[in-house]
């Protein structure tokens, strides 16, 4: 197994068919498709160096502290809508409202709707998490909307040994640097196009703000700032599209971000419901994996056509709300049925509160030789 910390959680790579990887006579991979929203379409530099890569953790840090804004140390009432469009590929369609009061000596509390009919209620205060809701785990599209407005991109600390590499572009008439970032032995550096195992995270590197964020091909976030909202000192995104396989299937709009002198201490005591109930599911470490699929060994007079499957993991191992990123794919329908039948499965630490988390399934289709 290859470890590798990236996107603002750790994602684990786990390396199927290891020796066909591995080999040095490996095969060619068919590049990634062209997408409006991906802007890595010309030189690639790879940073190796102290001084370079130095220089691309600061951006990235700058980037990621934009949106940090529970860092500022001040309470805030923030109100989000959004709009899930996903053609009924995963849970509650239809429209969304999410609420974050958050109270720097009370703790956090969230709240979530969707037309459709689920609900959560959640609290975070002085170590202790509650819950209560309409169901035990979060819907994707939710869990989604959280990740693409607090924790899109890596802290620093967690790219050291990465593979990194850069290269400008343009979005919305604005300059930007994209960073791409993969696995210490992930085999990208001499790939003339972005690599399949590549995270893609565009920035203005004059304002400092993340513009588009790819965790894997054919899955992008846009973000917008016309008329943002700050708070001392940070932005927040006014909208934010989600988009894959080239289809919008979720808008997301900041509707408003109020500073508060001080909240509500009622807000922060959890319901009986919600003490008699167990510690609330985690959102956790995002996972990306890649496998051949196929009878090996394989060599380099062959060409792998990838296709990735995302999801949405539960503690009990299942993937959850699957679909293709790349649907005009011959191979979509294998990909997903076969992503599908693993278990993802991990016991929970013991004192850790049990998680969920999405999953990318990067599945190789080689053809036989």
């Amino acid at each position: 197994m290859l470890l590798s910390r990236m996107l603002s959680k750790r994602i684990f790579w786990l390396l199927a068919g290891a020796l066909a990887a591995l080999a040095k006579d490996a095969p060619r991979m068919a590049p990634v498709p062209a997408d409006p929203l991906e802007l890595v379409t010309g030189q690639i530099q790879t940073v190796d160096t102290s001084t370079s890569r130095e220089a691309v953790s600061q951006l990235l840090s700058r980037a990621r502290e934009s949106y940090a804004f529970r860092s500022a140390g001040r309470g805030y009432d923030l109100k989000v809508s959004f709009t899930v469009n996903s053609g009924g590929q995963t849970e509650y369609d239809g429209a969304w409202e999410m609420e974050d009061i958050f109270d720097p000596q009370l703790g956090l509390r969230w709240t979530a709707q969707a037309d459709a009919g689920y609900s959560t209620t959640q609290i975070s205060s002085n170590g202790m998490f509650y819950g209560v809701g309409t169901a035990s785990t979060f819907p994707l599209r939710l869990q989604e909307a959280r990740a693409a407005l607090f924790d899109p991109i890596p802290a620093a600390g967690f790219i050291n040994g990465d593979s990194l590499r850069t290269s400008t572009s343009t979005f919305n008439g604005v300059q930007v640097m994209c960073v791409l970032l993969s696995g210490p032995q992930s085999g990208v550096a001499t790939t003339s196009g972005r690599s399949w195992e590549e995270t893609e995270d565009c920035i203005d590197p004059q304002s400092g703000l993340l513009r588009v964020h790819s965790q894997i091909p054919g899955r992008y976030y846009s973000y917008e700032y016309s008329n943002a909202l700050q708070l001392g000192g940070h932005m927040v995104p006014r909208k934010v599209i989600v988009t894959e396989g080239g289809k919008t299937v979720s808008e997301i709009s900041v509707d408003s971000l109020v500073e508060l002198p001080s909240a509500d201490p009622s807000l922060f005591v959890p319901s009986a419901e919600m003490r008699a109930a167990a510690a609330p599911i985690a959102m956790g470490e995002a996972q990306k994996i890649w496998r051949y699929a196929g009878r090996g060994p394989f060599t380099s007079r062959v060409t792998a056509h990838p296709v990735c499957v995302f999801g949405l993991v539960t503690p009990s191992g299942q993937l959850t709300e699957a679909r293709s990123l790349q649907p005009s794919d011959p191979n979509s329908q294998t990909a997903v049925e076969t992503a599908k039948r693993m278990n993802f499965f991990y016991p929970t630490p013991p004192g850790a509160r049990s998680q969920q988390h999405f999953m990318f399934i990067i599945e190789k289709f080689v053809a036989s030789q």
